[in-house]
């Protein structure tokens, strides 16, 4: 399926509409009398009434639904957004009409809200009792549905008729629908609810394989539809643990759930009353919800994480600002102290913004997770235009004083310099840090922010104890003409950084963003030009100053939308793209499968491919285990990937994870090994 690009939790907002407007669309059309569509009146899912032969007094009536490309249908409980179908009958008296049966449906997740789908041709099957001695009965329905793409939602409607008679031959295709009716289970579950989940025991032979369940309940919002589902076997019974929904009434009197074995479409019908609901049991693989440690322990993995971040490869391009600021705390130990409180302040802040932005995106139903800013083209660029200036400015093209990223020691500077890092740097995930950025996406607001916070702290410690240690200190060059070498020196790493992002930027955008990118920056740095000239000529430079801030906010904001090239990867290891269907196959293959979770803009991912994974004795290991590898490509927002991240409790890549024979998940390092990979394929 194609990527889609989502901006802003404003078109969550936009997609509700939509639906509460198709909602009152149907609530008038069903309230008031107006007059009828035509029977044939064009629709994105073409509807057909068909009817099966009598057999002892019963039929059957199929609603044959096709919905075109890109179009979807909803179950009876459509979940977080949609609408099911609404059936008027009209019959001749004496016939009664049953139930609506419908097939195993689809799960489809759209910025965060989980919907209940059928994508592709489907069927309602309705039971029908005739009384005995009718020939031919005529039938119609009024019926009306929502059909909906990823971007919009349209309400249909249609009027529809068939004739059941006795004599008439059986249609094959009825035999084809039923068989995707969940099978009807003959022994009730039991259900227990609490405040935060309702617990399902379903009695189900330990035999029947479980592939990729998942169960649709039938109540509407009594779940959170979209939250992870937890399954278990203990013996004959199957357990399931799914959080329950925000405003889910109190009690029910029973459930009524489609339980779907796998990714084929096969399911059980079941009824659940209420009764006792052993715990315990065999975890399934991949269906727990990730275990949060003790929030002190996060508190540490958060800090030390952090400090890591700062010998992490993607750390590396910030760190000539860094150092200049260490040099310049050699000048005096008050000012050394007050540059490392800036600096950390900067730090810490830009953490919390980041982490502010991030959780506040996820409440809005968006399906982002750590360093989703990277995923932004717009930012990329940004970005990309700020690693030029600060460039030209290492190489003494111009000088910025205000707030002085790099040629002012100044607390500004410092603070300023602490912002930057922590916005290049926190994109990065190692050791210890993914454990607690993948729980603060889990936790509540406040103790989330406080990891956030912590994590800042960390990536701090080393430039605050410079700056509070004395020995530390002492052991640091003093200042000197060197430092004018130096910082010329240190303009080659940020150049480099330049260039990674201009790369970025193609493969973002393609040809066409790069070019405009880079007209765009040479048009900046010409302007920077005469700020320099002007500056060293002892004039103000305001003027040139405020047009290239001008020429650079108009260039980022009316940057053309981005489009994106198909380009051929060079790649050892064959690869499948990820998603929940393929993993959901790879793993009923019974054969090992690595799941393999990457970016672009991911630096440390990249020297992991380059170090372990993209390697000819790796590609002759996993060809001899018969390992599947499928590669989730996150440089873009996807949310497919971002869901299979949280699940797994993480907050952002690199992510690892290896399937076992036996099904069994093990996450991985993030800084890997050739000889892990081998051996796990062995």
């Amino acid at each position: 399926m194609q990527k889609r690009r989502y901006r802003l939790p404003v078109t969550v907002l936009c997609h509700l509409m939509v639906l509460l407007g198709a909602f009152m669309v149907l609530l008038g059309a069903a309230s008031v009398p107006a007059r009828a569509a035509p029977p044939h009146a064009p629709t994105h899912i073409a509807a057909e009434l068909l009817a099966g032969p009598v057999k002892d007094g019963k039929a059957t009536l199929a609603i044959r639904m096709t919905p075109e490309a890109g179009w979807h249908g909803y179950w009876l409980n459509p979940g977080d957004a949609g609408l099911g179908m609404q059936l008027s009958w009209d019959v001749p008296e004496g016939v009664k009409t049953g139930q609506p049966r419908y097939p195993v449906p689809q799960t489809l997740v759209v910025q965060g809200l989980m919907n209940h789908v059928y994508e592709s041709e489907y069927a309602v099957l309705v039971p029908v009792t005739v009384p005995a001695g009718k020939g031919r009965i005529p039938v119609h329905v009024k019926a009306q549905w929502l059909a909906c793409t990823e971007q919009i939602c349209v309400p249909e409607r249609a009027e529809l008729a068939a004739e059941i008679a006795a004599g008439a031959p059986h249609d094959p295709r009825f035999d084809t629908w039923t068989q995707r009716l969940p099978a009807p289970l003959d022994t009730p579950a039991a259900f227990a609810l609490n405040d935060k989940t309702l617990r399902l025991a379903i009695p189900l032979p330990a035999s029947v394989p479980l592939e990729a369940p998942h169960l649709f309940v039938g109540q509407d919002k009594l779940i959170d539809y979209a939250a992870p589902q937890a399954f278990a076997r203990k013996g004959d019974m199957l357990l399931v643990t799914i959080p329950r929904a925000r405003f889910a009434p109190q009690n029910a009197a029973g459930i009524d759930a489609v339980l779907r074995l796998d990714a084929a479409g096969n399911g059980i019908a079941l009824t659940a009353r209420p009764g006792p609901v052993p715990s315990g049991g065999t975890m399934l693989a991949g269906s727990e919800a990730p275990k949060l440690p003790a929030l002190p322990w996060l508190l540490l993995a958060a800090l030390a994480g952090g400090l890591l971040l700062n010998v992490m490869p993607c750390v590396f391009p910030i760190l000539s600002l860094k150092a200049l600021s260490l040099a310049r705390a050699g000048e005096s130990e008050a000012h050394a102290r007050i540059e490392g409180l800036a600096y950390a302040a900067g730090v810490i802040l830009a953490c919390l913004g980041l982490g502010a932005a991030l959780l506040a995106l996820r409440a809005g139903g968006e399906q982002v997770g750590w360093a989703f800013q990277l995923q932004e083209p717009v930012v990329v660029v940004a970005l990309f235009a700020l690693a030029v200036a600060i460039t030209a400015n290492l190489l003494g093209l111009f000088e910025f004083s205000v707030p002085g990223f790099a040629s002012a020691g100044s607390p500004q500077g410092a603070f300023a310099t602490g912002l930057l890092a922590a916005f290049v740097a926190t994109p990065c995930t190692g050791p210890f840090m993914a454990s607690a950025m993948g729980a603060a996406l889990l936790l509540p607001v406040v103790p989330a922010m406080t990891l956030f916070a912590a994590l800042g702290l960390g990536i701090a410690l080393p430039f605050l104890a410079v700056a509070f240690v004395p020995a530390l200190r002492a052991r640091l060059p003093r200042p000197g003409r060197w430092m004018v070498t130096f910082r010329r020196v240190m303009a080659v790493p940020m150049g480099l950084t330049a260039l990674a992002l201009a790369w970025l930027i193609w493969r973002l955008g393609g040809s066409a963003s790069l070019a405009y990118v880079a007209a765009l920056a040479a048009l900046v740095l010409a302007l920077l030009g005469l700020v320099g000239r002007a500056q060293r000529s002892g004039k103000r430079a305001l003027m040139p100053a405020f047009a290239t801030l001008a020429v650079l906010a108009v260039g980022v904001l009316t940057m053309p939308e981005p489009r994106p090239q198909a380009q051929e990867e060079a790649s050892i290891i064959k690869a499948r793209p990820f998603s929940p269907e393929a993993l959901a196959e790879a793993r009923a293959s019974g054969k090992p499968v690595f799941v393999w979770m990457t970016a672009d803009w991911c630096l440390t991912c990249k020297v992991n491919e380059a170090a372990a994974i993209e390697r000819e004795d790796t590609r002759v290991a996993f060809e001899k285990a018969g390992v599947v590898v499928l590669r989730g490509d996150w440089t873009r927002r996807d949310p497919a990937i971002t869901r299979y991240l949280t699940e797994q409790g993480a907050a952002g890549v690199p992510l690892y994870v290896w399937y076992g024979r036996d099904g069994r998940a093990e996450t991985l390092p993030q800084v890997l090994t050739p000889a892990l990979l081998e051996e796990k394929a062995r």
